[in-house]
């Protein structure tokens, strides 16, 4: 859907730009992150060291005092998420590092809270299988896409993120014949449990059969409790019937 400037009763289409460096985009966001994220800036090209030779492109504060991972790409790539989880696994290994590096920016009084790391990729576009690589992978992280107009207005959309994928339900899990909801799987393992363990009456498992079947049944189990046999085995293969 294309973007109209007004002007008076005059309609004039807005196009769509990109940053000419993508840190240009990173420094907008920088500057921008209360507003947009509602985070506090930590620290920008944040190094990961000699042996891991990385570069975090922003670090944040949550509201909730939770570490926040931001990186961005100027054009579609499945490098921004791969760079993302390796930079969550690097922060959740090298607390220290990041806490002095909050307390530089905002003052020791403020208290890191480890209980989740919340990692945002901004970037033009997503491919299909990054899109389903995240919904399956469990970590909390969240797509952004963006939009850059010549009138230097800026669209923002969230196209993915974790824990609404798993509030919602509508995350998929590959198996061998297509994918299912993993709802829909761990009921189903509940299901096949209770059959497995679960106990039932004679009258129970009669329930919501028809009266000609009761009475079937009703003949049978008589004949088979009336032979000279083992009546409890035969008993249970009864059951077993229905």
């Amino acid at each position: 859907m294309p973007i109209f400037d007004i002007s008076g009763d005059k309609l004039s289409a807005v196009e769509q730009k990109n940053f000419a460096l993508e840190k240009d985009l990173q420094t907008l966001i920088e500057k921008n992150l209360e507003t947009v994220f509602n985070c506090r800036f930590v620290a920008s090209e944040f190094s990961t060291g000699a042996q891991h030779a990385g570069r975090i492109d922003s670090l944040a504060l949550s509201e909730e005092d939770n570490p926040v991972i931001i990186e961005y790409k100027k054009v579609e790539s499945s490098e921004l998420i791969n760079q993302s989880l390796f930079y969550l696994h690097w922060i959740q290994d090298h607390k220290g590092d990041f806490e002095i590096a909050v307390q530089k920016r905002l003052g020791s009084s403020v208290k890191v809270d480890w209980s989740d790391v919340r990692v945002i990729c901004i970037a033009p576009n997503y491919k299909k299988y990054d899109l389903h690589a995240v919904q399956v992978m469990g970590a909390n992280i969240e797509l952004w896409k963006y939009r850059l107009f010549s009138n230097d207005s800026i669209y923002l959309e969230e196209v993915f993120h974790s824990s609404k994928s798993a509030a919602s339900s509508v995350a998929t899990i590959p198996t061998e014949n297509g994918y299912k909801n993993p709802v829909m799987v761990e009921a189903g393992k509940k299901a096949a449990l209770t059959r497995a363990t679960a106990t039932y009456t004679f009258d129970e498992r009669l329930d919501g059969k028809s009266e000609d079947i009761r009475e079937l049944t009703a003949t049978i189990r008589e004949f088979i409790l009336g032979l000279d046999v083992n009546r409890p085995r035969f008993h249970r293969h009864l059951q077993a019937l229905y």
